[in-house]
């Protein structure tokens, strides 16, 4: 696991974990500035001690090879993996110094001044935000505190007045931390290409000058190329996923309490803890981050100073019995709630929100009397386009893409360049309308390329849910994510024949024509990996929006190149079998409700097998997708991966994962001839089960009326047969 995202949302929740996270990406950005300052020392000794060039070569060489780059996320793309792997130059520095012939001309202009200018003007911008962050959470919990600790019989007018102060320092606290958040995964992914680039072109300066470069740098060439390949690959997934980080930032920014992290099982905060201390001393307010698990009612409490560097408590745990409201002419402070705790009879805990809504919020979970605010967040977003996945959309596509081959196949930037709104809006309407007569695009001047285009691309995001469902999305990312060429594209192939019909024919529809396109790259410079970077978010995303959920855009690009490269085997014919690969992810399904349920728990895993499920992808929402990013590169790296090891296990013998729809799709009387072949041996726990080996052959195979089970004929004997232990002949 690489370094944690840093969602938005914990800008306003600002947990000790949250506080760790930043933490983590500070130090790995600390130890990018030391490897480049210690890389720029490295060069000027190369430039001004050329008679101690060997001994600067290999130091120069050892501090390349070390260095490794973090990521975001829990998976590295293929470029980024060999962008990590090929950042090490050190055997051309090897070669070079055995010639003993390096130039080191021009290298000021083409590594230090860049690397440079990348430490100063960004690593230095990080830091001056992060100072500008600890001042800013400085001031804010100061006020913070000044405001809890005012006496609740001060005039309204001095409340107010203080609440008013203490909420402009908040704001501009959150403001402060959604930036240097936002600053610091940006500087994370800008490094790939920032700091590589110049050691490329630093490569080539040295080839240049060397006598016999010209033999050198016929190797290096194509090294050269896939590096550049990948770093393009990377600056285009970053460019689309810094906009999509953006914009859910700024939707954070406008709406941050519908982005507050709660779920039904517990909700989490700071609460300041009133600690009783004896007499003369009175009692003392300790601020404290609490979660509640609701279930349970249980209150876990650590204490966190952010003032103090950070360091975090010991954390202490109570039952709750019951939370009263504490009013302000029982208690000199607002915002207070009374807290019976059962495992320590007689004693009551008071508590103080930092707000009044907080307040509410606190009352809501721990089973107060007062309504709370905080239902949730809503996922559904309104869409002034009612688009459906039915006859009309199928015309729509098929008339656009027929148009669009016609009339523009070889114009450059086609579906980048985009139409305005206004036009696209319209057109969209006037097809998607059942009353209106059919719009012929192929002939009609009034609606050029680039508006049809656009059409096309805002349908597809205005569908209820994406093309590629909710649903599968996970499944979908996971064969990017690792795995063999080999086990991806027959991942992806099982996975697309999971789509309901619909969606599959028009996915199939849309993935021949994103062929065509890419046939004609070298008119229209839209390559397979430029149609990825635009047709990823569009065809398929997440349901939530979160900014873990962004950095898997690049995964996304990478399945969108894989269905065109290989539409035709993917889209022609369901795959025969979908065994267990490194691509695909396993499903344990939950065991049948008898007693042999407990033995069942140590039975091997079942293998995942796509034609065996049928799970209906239901999605509510949809959120558009930006894919007017900057070029992407001139080659798909989506085959690209090193080789995964594959789980021999199979799957535990599942009780309620449906019936095959190979079984289920035709009539009783097809059924009972099938034949199936065991793929892993079992051994039968009752009478009613079969027992056999791998390449048992049954006769007579039914459908079970016991979910996750067929019945089948072997020698003889008619018995129970776990479904996903066979495969249909």
């Amino acid at each position: 696991m690489g370094l944690h995202p840093l969602e938005f949302s914990e800008c306003y929740l600002d947990s000790p974990g949250f506080r760790e996270k930043i933490k983590a990406h500070e130090a790995e950005l600390d130890k990018t500035n030391r490897f480049i300052k210690e890389l720029y020392k490295d060069g000027k000794n190369l430039i001004n001690a050329t008679k101690q060039l060997g001994m600067a070569q290999r130091k120069f060489a050892n501090c390349l090879g070390e260095f490794q780059f973090e990521y975001v996320g829990d998976a590295k793309t293929d470029d980024e993996k060999c962008i990590e792997r090929e950042f090490k130059f050190s055997s051309f520095l090897k070669n070079l110094e055995e010639q003993r012939e390096l130039m080191m001309r021009n290298i000021t202009e083409t590594l230090m001044k860049p690397l440079e200018k990348f430490r100063k003007d960004h690593l230095g911008t990080v830091r001056a935000e992060r100072k500008k962050y600890e001042k800013e959470t400085e001031k804010y919990y100061s006020s913070l505190e000044k405001l809890l600790n005012m006496s609740a019989k001060k005039k309204d007018t001095q409340l107010q007045e203080a609440d008013s102060q203490v909420e402009t320092v908040k704001l501009r606290f959150q403001e402060e931390s959604l930036d240097y958040v936002c600053k610091l995964q940006e500087i994370q992914e800008r490094k790939k290409f920032e700091c590589v680039e110049p050691m490329l072109a630093f490569f080539q300066t040295v080839f240049t000058f060397y006598h016999q470069g010209f033999e050198l740098a016929n190797d290096f060439d194509h090294y050269k190329r896939a590096l550049q390949i990948n770093i393009q690959n990377t600056r285009s997934r970053f460019e689309g996923a810094r906009s999509e980080v953006y914009e859910l930032m700024k939707r954070i920014r406008e709406t941050p309490q519908e982005y507050r992290q709660t779920s039904p099982i517990s909700c989490e905060g700071y609460l300041y803890v009133q600690e009783k201390r004896p007499p003369p001393f009175g009692s003392s307010w300790v601020k404290r981050y609490s979660t509640f698990v609701k279930e349970q009612k249980i209150l876990h409490m650590v204490t966190f100073d952010h003032r103090s560097g950070g360091k975090i408590g010991e954390t202490e745990s109570v039952t709750l019995k019951s939370c009263l409201r504490k009013t302000t002419d029982m208690f000199d402070r607002r915002f207070c709630l009374e807290l019976d705790i059962t495992d320590r009879p007689g004693t009551v805990l008071t508590v103080q929100a930092l707000s009044e809504d907080d307040h509410k919020f606190w009352m809501q979970a721990m089973g107060g009397k007062e309504t709370g605010h905080y239902l949730g967040r809503t996922y559904s977003k309104e869409r002034g386009i009612d688009a459906q996945l039915d006859n009309v959309g199928l015309s729509l596509m098929k008339n656009s893409i027929s148009a669009i081959e016609t009339r523009g196949i070889n114009d450059q930037g086609l579906y980048r360049v985009v139409g305005v709104s206004s036009k696209v809006q319209k057109l969209l309407s006037l097809m998607i309308d059942e009353e209106s007569n059919e719009v012929d695009l192929s002939t009609s001047e009034d609606w050029d390329v680039k508006t049809v285009t656009s059409t096309l691309k805002l349908y597809l995001r205005s569908l209820p849910e994406p093309l590629m469902t909710y649903g599968l999305y996970k499944e979908f990312i996971s064969p990017a994510k690792g795995g063999s060429p080999e086990s991806r594209i027959q991942a992806v192939h099982c996975l697309v024949h999971k789509l309901p019909p619909k969606n599959r024919q028009v996915l199939g529809l849309l993935m021949k024509h994103l062929a065509n396109v890419a046939a004609h790259s070298k008119q229209n410079l839209m390559t397979v990996a430029n149609l990825g970077v635009v047709f990823g978010p569009t065809l398929m995303r997440p349901q939530e929006d979160t900014v873990a959920a962004i950095m898997d855009l690049k995964f996304q690009n990478i399945v969108v190149e894989i269905l065109i490269e290989h539409n035709e085997k993917i889209f022609a014919d369901a795959p025969e079998s979908c065994p267990l690969s490194p691509a695909a992810p396993v499903f344990s399904a939950p065991t049948r409700q008898s007693k042999k349920s407990l033995n069942r728990q140590n039975r091997p895993l079942a293998v995942y097998n796509p034609q065996a499920l049928d799970i209906q992808n239901v999605g509510d929402g949809s959120s558009l997708a930006a894919d007017e990013t900057s070029m992407g590169s001139n080659e798909s790296v989506s085959s690209q991966s090193s080789s995964a090891s594959a789980s021999e296990m199979p799957a535990e013998k599942s009780d309620h994962v449906p019936l095959s729809t190979s079984l289920s799709s035709g009539s009783n009387s097809s059924v009972t001839s099938r034949k199936a072949k065991a793929v892993y041996p079992c051994e039968a726990e009752h009478d009613s089960e079969l027992s056999f080996q791998v390449g048992a052959i049954f006769n007579a195979v039914t459908q079970s009326r016991e979910p996750g089970w067929l019945e089948g004929e072997l020698e003889g004997k008619r018995g129970l047969i776990p479904e996903n232990y066979v495969e249909m002949l």
